[in-house]
């Protein structure tokens, strides 16, 4: 195994392993990439104040998420084609996490099927819905994903129409890749993967073929996912969803501080103050400059999680020093996933908690629960208000 010291080493095994249509889909945002890249600029904007002479002994990264106890503030977001980026890829994330003591939460366009996870992990999962037309494939997909035993729902808010990303469509975006001569030419080079993908029978969205109505085959996939997402979601679907589903419900999408309060007021257990990774709204400001002012407005009202920009421990401690109860990465394990499989999603989350353990100590803490905006230098406007 190389020596990885940080999300970085991933990223470059990543690109130099899986195809160029699956590399680029983790890796970039919508229209000009503006918010995707200043997710992890504005990380880099916060200093972190160092304190010296404090016990630094017995430190722990532990804490919970909606009452979950967890190994460190972090939980795998939902990330859609995962299985695309190694074989298998939902069930290897799944397993990494649960060994590691952290949420895995599966996507709704995953490859592998709820069913497939459910069967090969060794503990719940969350469940990621997007609300889709079709009502009868929601309701049976809630009910698929409790008949998992999946522990929350993680009902996503900002796709209800899919932001333009130009790699994919330059790419040709499909599971499974469609073979034209630059696809071909491009998975020549990348064999490892192709001999994973050759091993598995999960190649399609296993949450969407042979459980909607008319998708019996890949062939009629595109054109239905094309056509379901809801426009029509509001606050009120939301509400009926919650009580459809019955058990912990985290809002994800949230960037605003007027949607926070309306989320506390549905009865959310959390909301995750997100901008999609940067791939829906192209600039909108990133999720780390719109976290205080969301922690203001709903801060003793609901649990608050983050998304968005997370590459290392130093960002999980920034996200925690300005309010959040935890975050959640996406890129970061992906980046290990298509790297190294289930080692590789062990390696990103040894590495950040590792990063996020010895930055904790050296700015005087001991426990991650502790915290708070002490624990950062801010410089003058970061915070400032648009109007």
């Amino acid at each position: 195994m190389p020596v990885i010291t940080c999300i970085d080493d991933l990223k470059r095994l990543h690109k130099a392993r899986t195809p160029k249509m699956f590399y680029d889909y983790a890796e970039s945002g919508s229209w000009t990439e503006q918010t995707f890249r200043e997710n992890t600029t504005d990380f880099a904007g916060l200093r972190l104040r160092q304190k010296v002479a404090v016990d630094m002994t017995n430190r722990s990264t532990r804490t919970t998420m909606i009452g979950q106890d967890i190994a460190m503030p972090v939980a795998l977001a939902p990330v859609g084609l995962t299985g695309m980026q190694h074989a298998d890829g939902e069930i290897l994330a799944a397993r990494a996490a649960a060994k590691f003591g952290v949420p895995f939460t599966l996507s709704t366009m995953s490859i592998c099927s709820i069913e497939d996870v459910a069967a090969n992990s060794p503990a719940p999962f969350w469940f990621q819905l997007y609300v889709m037309r079709d009502e009868d494939f929601v309701r049976r997909l809630i009910e698929r994903a409790r008949a998992a035993n999946c522990s929350a729902l993680v009902l996503t808010l900002d796709l209800q129409i899919l932001g333009q990303r130009h790699k994919d469509l330059k790419n040709g975006l499909s599971a499974p890749p469609k073979l034209t001569a630059a696809t071909l030419a491009d998975l020549a080079t990348r064999w490892r993967w192709g001999m994973g993908m050759l091993g598995t029978k999960r190649r399609f969205f296993g949450n969407i073929v042979g459980h909607a109505r008319g998708v019996a085959d890949a062939s009629s996939l595109s054109s239905w996912t094309a056509e379901q997402f809801d426009p029509q979601l509001d606050w009120g679907k939301v509400a009926k969803l919650k009580e459809m589903w019955g058990g912990k419900l985290i809002l994800k999408g949230i960037l605003d501080a007027e949607d926070a309060r309306k989320a506390a007021e549905v009865g959310a257990d959390a909301i995750v103050v997100s901008n999609h990774g940067g791939r829906q709204l192209d600039g909108a400001l990133s999720s780390i400059r719109m976290l205080p002012q969301i922690v203001d407005a709903v801060g003793d009202k609901v649990e608050i999680h983050l998304d968005s920009g997370i590459r290392s421990g130093q960002d999980v401690l920034k996200a925690l020093a300005l309010g959040a109860r935890s975050t959640f990465i996406g890129r970061a394990f992906v980046h290990g996933l298509g790297a190294m499989g289930e080692a590789g999603v062990t390696a990103a989350l040894e590495v950040i908690r590792k990063e996020l353990d010895i930055s904790m100590a050296l700015c005087g803490e001991r426990d991650v629960q502790n915290l708070g905006r002490h624990n950062l230098l801010v410089p003058e406007g970061f915070f400032t208000r648009y109007s």
